[in-house]
């Protein structure tokens, strides 16, 4: 399979990502734990990123392989490294743009699809991917997600001098509801469809870093290098407890080491006919 990234993909600091990522490896393996495996299947990784959770993955499939896909190109190096010598395909791909020469067992997909904003053609290519009677198992970023959050950057944002760059500026999310997720599973061919959200609140244990690299990466890719920093500070200085940010209602309790932050998970599972 060749390497299809899509044009224009945004890379990310997938260094910094494997190592701050313990929420969403937490995240993981809680719906790895739910995906009954006999352990010989083939299984699509769809959007493996740095490959911590894939390497959870493989540990599921004695008998069986991953392939690995994700769009960024530093994930898939890093993915590479890191499961190297394992039973794992990785390769660089825009999953609306997927297609495997075979059909896989089962999809899986933990933290990805809401940076995705078609998801009827999402849910399509997923379809095309699985062998009949494959199943889907994924969770992602779902309504509500990061909301407190999403609203103090954008207020951060309309400040000079950033309101140059970022006002007005919606951003590259898609966060679905269940009842637009089933819609959407359902129009692209699946059955047994079971979609619900999963409030979670994480303190990150780096909070400068999992911040500018998970949570403010596109706003900072917006504005001028030289700003970039300057924004970030006044985001993190914001959540920390200024009196003008206290009707955005973020969980901040000094009793904690930083910030917390108001994610919602979107749990999808649904089988191809």
């Amino acid at each position: 399979m060749s390497e299809r990234p899509s044009a224009g993909v945004r890379d990310w600091d997938a260094e910094t990502y494997d190592r701050v990522s313990a929420p969403q490896v937490e995240w993981g393996a809680e719906v790895l734990a739910r995906l009954e495996l006999e352990g010989d299947e083939t299984v699509l990784d769809a959007g493996c990123g740095s490959g911590r959770v894939t390497r959870l993955l493989l540990e599921r499939l004695p008998r069986g392989r991953v392939i690995a896909v994700d769009s960024a190109p530093s994930m898939v190096e890093e993915a590479r490294t890191a499961l190297a010598g394992e039973r794992a395909e990785v390769f660089a791909c825009d999953l609306t743009e997927l297609s495997l020469d075979e059909p896989v067992d089962v999809v899986f997909s933990t933290a990805v699809f809401h940076w995705i904003a078609d998801h009827d053609r999402l849910f399509s290519r997923i379809h095309e991917a699985l062998r009949p009677g494959g199943r889907l198992v994924a969770q992602c970023g779902g309504a509500g997600n990061v909301r407190r959050f999403h609203e103090l950057a954008r207020g951060v944002g309309e400040e000079p001098p950033f309101a140059e760059h970022l006002a007005g500026w919606a951003g590259p999310w898609h966060f679905a509801s269940p009842e637009d997720a089933s819609a959407s599973l359902e129009g692209a061919g699946f059955t047994e469809i079971e979609c619900w959200l999963e409030p979670r609140e994480v303190t990150p244990a780096e909070p400068r870093e999992f911040i500018r690299t998970v949570c403010l990466g596109h706003h900072l890719d917006a504005r001028p290098e030289e700003l970039r920093d300057p924004y970030l500070d006044r985001v993190i200085a914001a959540m920390d407890g200024p009196s003008e940010w206290g009707s955005v209602g973020l969980n901040i309790d000094a009793r904690r080491p930083g910030p917390s932050l108001d994610y919602v998970r979107l749990n999808m599972a649904a089988r191809r006919p």
